[in-house]
């Protein structure tokens, strides 16, 4: 059975439920999936003052991890049109599995959320893709098979390099059903190409 982990990092929640999603179609595949978060490195008194979430329903990941998946699919809000500090100081602590060349070949992809609409998701999800090509991993996007990723009539998030979601600007808004549906959309078909490349 294909091995997939979700990995993600959420302050307020949003990537986090689209971890859900995107868990639920890699499921519905037929992969083995599991669900980390990376650890916080905000300071106590900021994560408080601030009210992010601590996530205890998902165990922390640690770098090690990452060598036991066939496919990897990654989640981060955006920082500037980065991903955030939280997981790229995740990812720096993974040189060991580099110079072993421990994911080369392994699937990967990645989603987003931002508060604005154009607040950086695409670059975000690059910020998170070049990484893992430097890991030598196939990067899985959604494609516009995924037909909501032309819909007008709504705002929506989604784009070809990965799904995305809009939290706004105080974190209002929660992932639609079209932003769900891509993210479910986009974990189903990672882990259909994984379970191809494995076969």
């Amino acid at each position: 059975m294909t091995k997939v982990l979700v990995l993600y990092y959420s302050s307020y929640g949003h990537v986090e439920m689209m971890a859900g999603a995107v868990a639920e179609g890699a499921r519905e595949a037929g992969a083995d999936v599991d669900i980390k978060r990376v650890p916080e490195t905000a300071p106590a008194e900021v994560v408080k003052a601030a009210g992010f979430r601590s996530n205890p329903d998902h165990p922390e990941a640690q770098p090690d991890d990452l060598a036991n998946y066939d496919a990897i699919i990654v989640g981060s809000p955006t920082r500037f049109g980065n991903m955030s500090s939280q997981m790229q100081s995740f990812f720096d602590r993974t040189g060991g599995l580099w110079a072993g060349g421990k994911l080369i070949d392994k699937v990967g992809g990645a989603f987003t959320s931002t508060a604005s609409q154009h607040g950086g998701q695409e670059t975000t999800l690059i910020s998170i893709q070049k990484t893992l090509q430097h890991h030598g991993m196939i990067l899985v996007g959604l494609p516009y098979s995924y037909d909501k990723l032309t819909e007008l009539g709504e705002v929506i998030g989604g784009t070809p390099y990965g799904a995305s979601t809009i939290a706004g600007g105080d974190g209002s808004r929660q992932p639609s059903e079209i932003d769900l549906g891509g993210a479910k959309f986009q974990g189903r078909r990672i882990a259909q190409i994984a379970a191809k490349l494995a076969g």
